[in-house]
């Protein structure tokens, strides 16, 4: 294959019909590219096609169709589906590599319910910012190749403008995937999915107790991607099952953000009320969701149904001590330690509390430390910390593991209304420090600084 092709597979439409629509994408009216990923593109072996991104024009081979799936939302079992997305196929690159490439905010497909298929220019930004920020941070996520203006305004709260954002992620299948389908299907549906999942992500398994090794492999991908979010402060914010990609990915930014000041309760969404997927339960609700996945597989794990729940609920018991796993061994490198000892636990929880109780920037504190920077309100814990520093022959190297640049709140915001007005060089210039986030210089001196007076800041879905 050369590069700047087209070369699109679909192994997904393989499956069933309950799997999936047939859907085209509705053509934009008057398109004009926004922002266009020239580092992803070239990945993917693909040219700024702005004809097939705006939904002009299927690019060579497509297939488009939208997929089906359902999702506990908020705990509760939703019928869902793309309703706004329509999958162009499966790009494969020169080394071999297989991406979903989905237009998002493309118009109205099967399963829309009541919603129009639109989407707005800012939402579809903040995807773009804040996906491509994940994956400079060394984050696993579903990334952004461009965002197209429509030239058609989408009504909400107020008129907007139209956007659509392109999609790329190592596949669509979802927790919310197998929900649908245990809901909705029969076993042997079930067992396609599971097989089709196994060979796109996991083909190392194989075997009889290939289900539960699936289980178990995408319990740890989760465990590994949900202490990364920890670690960073960032805030999904709307952890439904949907939402969660078998994968390993980030995906859906809809009411996400990173903290500021380090406070365990913080909720960004504006429909959070009760504080669900704050970012202390973050952890929880990943361990919950995976239980509904093991519950679709139950009929795969075993033939007999209390066999299958007793292996199901083994897989999952594990989940939290590889959660743990992954969070200290990160929290280590955060801070310095190359060894481990029993008391490390009890020194990140004084640290977190102090920070709790003294309302410090979660990000600037850690980079302070990482250059060994006093810090007041720390100071009996920082010489408890040093001590344990010289408790090892040597010392990881803290600042590759404290960023200095976040997509903060404010400057994302900012970026987001100056390309509302049609300046895209703000969003272009926070873009280029957070391509670096852990390395710090004068341009990105302001992208380090946290917002400056009170700001009770809420994020909306609808992305």
């Amino acid at each position: 294959m050369q590069n700047n092709n087209w070369n699109l597979e679909h192994t997904y439409t393989e499956l069933p019909p309950m799997f999936f629509r047939n859907q085209k994408p509705e053509a934009a009216p008057a398109p004009q590219m926004v922002v266009f990923n020239h580092e992803l593109a070239k990945t993917l072996g693909l040219p700024e096609d702005l004809q097939a991104f705006a939904g002009l024009t299927l690019p060579p081979g497509a297939k488009p169709i939208s997929q089906a799936y359902a999702g506990y939302q908020f705990g509760h079992f939703a019928m869902l589906g793309d309703g706004r997305a329509v999958l162009l196929g499966e790009q494969i690159t020169r080394d071999g590599r297989r991406f979903d490439i989905q237009l998002k905010g493309a118009g109205v497909t099967p399963f829309s319910r009541r919603g129009d298929g639109y989407a707005a220019l800012m939402p579809m930004l903040r995807e773009y910012i804040i996906s491509e920020a994940m994956f400079h941070l060394g984050i696993p996520t579903t990334r952004s190749l461009a965002v197209v203006l429509t030239g058609k305004n989408v009504m909400r709260e107020t008129v907007l403008k139209g956007a659509v954002l392109t999609r790329v992620a190592a596949s669509h299948i979802r927790v919310g995937t197998f929900d649908y389908v245990a809901a909705y299907g029969t076993h042997e549906d079930v067992r396609l999915l599971a097989d089709y999942s196994i060979r796109r992500h996991f083909p190392e398994i194989d075997g009889e107790d290939k289900y539960l090794l699936f289980l178990r492999e995408v319990i740890k991908r989760q465990a590994h991607l949900i202490a990364q979010w920890q670690l960073v402060g960032f805030i999904h914010g709307v952890m439904n099952t949907d939402n969660m990609a078998i994968s390993g990915e980030t995906i859906d930014y809809g009411p996400c953000a990173f903290m500021d000041v380090y406070d365990p309760d913080t909720v960004f969404s504006s429909i959070d009320t009760h504080g669900r997927y704050a970012y202390k339960n973050q952890p929880g609700i990943g361990a919950w969701n995976l239980s509904r996945l093991a519950e679709s597989l139950l009929p795969l794990l075993h033939e007999d149904k209390d066999k299958g729940v007793e292996l199901a609920q083994n897989e999952i018991s594990q989940y939290l001590e590889y959660y743990n796993e992954n969070w200290c061994a990160g929290m280590r490198l955060k801070l310095g330690l190359a060894n481990s000892e029993p008391e490390d636990a009890t020194l990140f929880a004084e640290l977190l509390d102090l920070m709790t109780r003294h309302k410090l920037d979660y990000t600037n504190t850690f980079r302070a430390l990482a250059f060994m920077e006093e810090i007041p309100a720390l100071t009996p814990w920082h010489k408890k910390w040093l001590t344990r520093l010289t408790r090892q022959a040597t010392t990881a190297t803290m600042k590759d593991h404290n960023p200095a640049i976040i997509p903060r709140n404010h400057r994302v915001e900012e970026a987001l209304a100056a390309a509302d007005d049609g300046d895209i060089s703000v969003m272009f210039d926070l873009l280029d420090v957070l391509r670096q986030p852990y390395e710090k210089h004068e341009k990105s001196r302001k992208y380090s600084q946290p917002y400056q007076g009170r700001c009770e800041y809420r994020t909306f879905c609808g992305t």
